[in-house]
């Protein structure tokens, strides 16, 4: 009987003077406060985890992110494309400026927000999140396993797990800056998951695109 922990690992703060929506553009690295919560992120998992492998998805945030873990535990540093942010048709819009999304010239883009129609699929999204699962459990199999994605599909995954609509208010959100989903696998059987903050008094500090439930502020310009 192998007993897995897979933990589902938010990236840090991203350096982003303009305030835009940056899903999968290239070019969006943490910021120092980011920095410090990556390194504060191997700090906690050296003290007593068994890290088997560290694999992120592909854009800069997150391999930065999960980075100083696989340098703590001497692990090649793997991506997944499967862990990649949500595809979105606001990239590089500053979407927290007043009124911005309720501009006629995207009204079209909200037919169906339960599917949603402005982005990439949620089923989709929880789908292949469940494929970097699979790949991040046999990897850790007896041990534990970090994969660094994005708070989108780490959310999306979440209410799949639970069995609960997609469909959600992103102020819900339960996954913060550097925040950690863990779960724990009795074979290939998920029996329980947590959700912690390892970073928490970092997060006093921090501004997010979407914050969610966290206690970082809420990025916002008005240029």
């Amino acid at each position: 009987m192998d007993l897995t922990t897979v933990h589902l690992v938010r990236h840090g703060e991203v350096h982003n003077p303009e305030g835009v929506l940056y899903g999968r553009l290239p070019g969006y690295h943490l910021s120092a406060l980011g920095n410090a919560m990556a390194e504060r992120l191997a700090e906690v998992f050296s003290q007593g985890h068994d890290i088997r492998a560290v694999i992120t998805s592909p854009l800069e945030r997150a391999i930065e992110t999960g980075t100083p873990t696989a340098d703590a535990f001497q692990l090649p540093l793997q991506q997944d494309i499967n862990l990649l942010e949500a595809g979105n048709q606001f990239e590089g819009e500053s979407i927290n400026k007043r009124g911005m999304l309720a501009h006629p010239r995207f009204w079209k883009r909200y037919i169906n927000p339960a599917r949603p129609s402005w982005g990439e699929p949620y089923n989709e999204i929880s789908q292949r999140m469940a494929r970097a699962v699979k790949n991040g459990l046999e990897q850790g199999r007896g041990g534990e396993v970090l994969l660094v994605s994005h708070q989108l599909p780490i959310w999306v995954f979440r209410l799949f797990i639970e069995g609960k609509p997609y469909f959600h208010d992103p102020r819900k959100r339960e996954c913060a800056l550097a925040s950690v989903t863990s779960l724990s696998f009795v074979d290939n059987q998920l029996v329980s998951w947590k959700y912690w903050e390892p970073a928490a008094e970092l997060l006093q500090q921090a501004q997010d695109m979407t914050p969610g439930t966290s206690v970082a502020a809420k990025k916002t310009t008005e240029k």
